[in-house]
């Protein structure tokens, strides 16, 4: 913040002019403000969703257990991909820092395979729910099942499009300002689906093995 005084002669009295304000715009603490602002409502949206699986994830109505359907070699698979990607989310964070572009988008070019890698073996375990009979309609518990994982999914989608989309800002106008404020949050949410989906893993599957 600046000032400056304008004094009227010999009285020392300030004239109408006598300060002038000049605020520093503060646009990435703005910007992180509202994106956290944003995932803690996004937390909140899946607090409900493990609720509801809390309340419905044994409700089998004659159907197939968790136990029976979950295949934890896979789902391990699944969550070391995304658990790589957040690694390598950290790694094109470093490489921002040191204001190298080509290894930023080297390393958010890796993250978004392990993404995509991982929506892959999440669909194919749908699919193969799906084609045994045990789709969402099947009962209470794989309704809430697929609601939950499935949301998850959504937000890893909706998080490789806008990694690409910012991979081509980047290679586009380089590292300026609002591209690093843009990488930052996504980092933020990158890393939130990460612990969102060691909840799904602890909650769901290991718990859905269970006798």
């Amino acid at each position: 913040m600046s000032e400056t005084a304008l004094t009227a002669s010999g009285t020392g009295a300030p004239t109408a002019l006598a300060f002038h304000v000049a605020e520093e715009p503060h646009p990435q603490n703005g910007t992180l403000l509202g994106f956290w602002i944003y995932l803690m409502s996004d937390c909140l949206v899946f607090a409900c969703l493990f609720a509801a699986y809390g309340v419905l994830g044994r409700s089998y109505a004659g159907g197939p257990t968790g136990r029976e359907l979950f295949e934890l070699p896979l789902v391990a698979l699944n969550t070391s991909l995304l658990l790589l990607s957040s690694i390598t989310y950290g790694f094109a964070v470093l490489q921002m820092q040191q204001k190298r572009m080509r290894g930023t988008l080297i390393w958010l070019a890796i993250t978004g395979l392990l993404g995509a890698g991982f929506l892959f073996v999440e669909l194919h375990e749908f699919a193969h729910l799906i084609e045994i009979g045990a789709g969402p309609q099947r009962s209470a518990f794989l309704s809430s099942f697929f609601t939950l994982v499935g949301t998850h999914g959504l937000h890893v989608t909706f998080g490789i499009v806008w990694l690409i989309v910012l991979m081509s800002q980047v290679a586009k106008k380089g590292l300026i300002a609002a591209n690093r404020r843009r990488l930052m949050c996504l980092s933020m949410f990158w890393h939130f689906l990460d612990v969102v989906w060691v909840g799904v893993f602890s909650f769901v599957y290991l718990m859905g093995v269970l006798p």
